[in-house]
């Protein structure tokens, strides 16, 4: 891992926004991103099929790569940090982050959603140990409190 991406929980979210966002054309920093997860990370994608249904899919690391690669490269991917809660208890740490995104950095939104990430510090640098997110769906906005006041 770069050592300034790992530093400060700050420091460790702009990472995780960063590897995956970029123009069309453009590959991702799949080896920088895997730098930041514990080993045997899993990522849960949670949501809404368009009939309303609640859809999970849960993936290792490669599996996230596989699914999400080919279309971020092909349209281009920003997805940004608008809000954060952050709730820490010694080396632990929960974040809910809120994000938009976009196919350009200046483009229009095109969907938001929450990053639940659960964060670990080992004495020497943090890491994210688990990342569960959900898009934002018609019937089901975001709450208040993880929106930009």
């Amino acid at each position: 891992a770069r050592p300034e991406d790992v530093a400060s929980i700050d420091a460790i979210i702009a990472a995780f926004y960063d590897v995956i966002s970029g123009p069309a054309g453009q590959p991702r920093q799949w080896s920088r991103d895997r730098s930041l997860y514990i080993p045997g990370v899993r990522f849960v994608s949670t949501g809404y099929d368009p009939q309303d249904r609640r859809t999970v899919s849960v993936m290792d690391h490669q599996q996230f790569v596989d699914a999400t690669d080919s279309g971020f490269v092909a349209r281009g991917f920003y997805e940004t940090e608008v809000h954060r809660v952050t709730h820490r208890v010694n080396d632990v740490v929960h974040v809910f982050s809120t994000y938009e995104m976009r196919t350009a950095p200046d483009g229009p939104v095109f969907g938001r959603g929450v990053n639940s990430l659960e964060l670990y510090w080992d004495g020497t640098r943090w890491w994210i140990a688990a990342a569960v997110w959900i898009d934002e769906a018609p019937s089901h906005p975001l709450p208040a409190d993880l929106l930009p006041q």
